[in-house]
């Protein structure tokens, strides 16, 4: 039995394959190819566009896919989502779907697109958000490039965005937040109710999820005096507590403790003053709280 998965082609892509790195899964593809190998004869893997995988997962051609949570509320798929994993394109943190209109427009909250012509990939989701919200205007499917669209094509887009950096290169000014969303990992509601498919798509997504959990955190290992020990541990943050093992002498402890990277830079010299040695830092590829 084999667990079909889909692979984001595009954008998450290579986050996507680090991911999986991280996660103890080796996963490669020829750049003509859309069937990436993967090191697991459990799983095979078939590269597709998020915006299309909803679709795919809700009718069972694929047991299980990794999207984004904006193109199942897009589609309406009815399919499980297994779990949320906080990853895009350029780091670790949601993407948002925004209006924008030019720097210049008159345009200044949701209520000002009432009559007016908007671009967007998210057709239906924001129509459905203007309906909520009392507002007509005309929403047009855009096959790409939707930031030079204004004013000459559209009086706004509702388009995706990690940093704001792109609509600010085309002199484009964020009106309203519409959406915030993350990647997703969803399940076909029938490969669900297997109860090997279930099992083998928990543990697929405690993996990633323990990935996701380890980025931007490194392990700290340490000698430290018994006489310090008080001293040390007032200024050493930790998961829980601080792991603490007596050495063969007994006037010395190793203390081992799980942090943010970012605290570890300002800590080791503090570390070191308290009397600590031997001190060395660790990535981790996964943190499974």
């Amino acid at each position: 039995m084999q667990l079909k998965l889909g692979i984001p082609k595009g954008s998450l892509q290579n986050a996507t394959f680090s991911l999986f790195r991280k996660a103890g899964y080796t996963l490669s593809v020829d750049e003509r190819s859309y069937f990436p190998e993967i090191d697991d004869p459990e799983i095979s893997c078939l590269l597709i566009r998020a915006q299309e995988m909803p679709r795919y997962v809700a009718d069972g051609v694929l047991d299980v896919g990794l999207t984004g949570k904006d193109w199942v509320l897009e589609q309406g798929a009815n399919v499980i989502e297994v779990d949320r994993l906080l990853y895009a394109k350029a780091g670790f943190r949601p993407v948002r779907w925004v209006l924008a209109v030019p720097e210049n427009s008159r345009i200044r909250r949701l209520k000002d697109l009432q009559g007016k012509r908007i671009a967007t990939e998210l057709v239906q989701y924001t129509r459905r958000y203007l309906k909520k919200n009392g507002v007509k205007a005309l929403v047009e499917f855009s096959w790409g490039a939707t930031e030079v669209k204004p004013p000459t094509l559209a009086d706004a887009i509702v388009e995706l965005t990690e940093t704001g950096g792109s609509l600010r290169a085309n002199k484009l000014r964020i009106v309203h937040t519409l959406l915030e969303s993350t990647t997703v990992l969803i399940a076909n509601r029938n490969a669900w109710a297997d109860s090997w498919k279930k099992e083998k798509t928990q543990n697929l997504a405690l993996l990633l999820q323990a990935s996701i959990e380890a980025e931007h955190k490194v392990g700290l290992k340490m000698n430290i005096p018994r006489k310090r020990l008080n001293n040390l541990l007032r200024i050493l943050p930790a998961l829980h507590t601080p792991t603490i093992s007596t050495l063969t002498d007994g006037d010395w402890y190793s203390l081992e403790v799980i942090l943010d990277e970012i605290k570890a830079r300002d800590l080791i010299p503090k570390l070191k003053r308290e009397g600590a040695s031997g001190i060395f830092e660790y990535p981790l590829n996964k943190l499974v709280y």
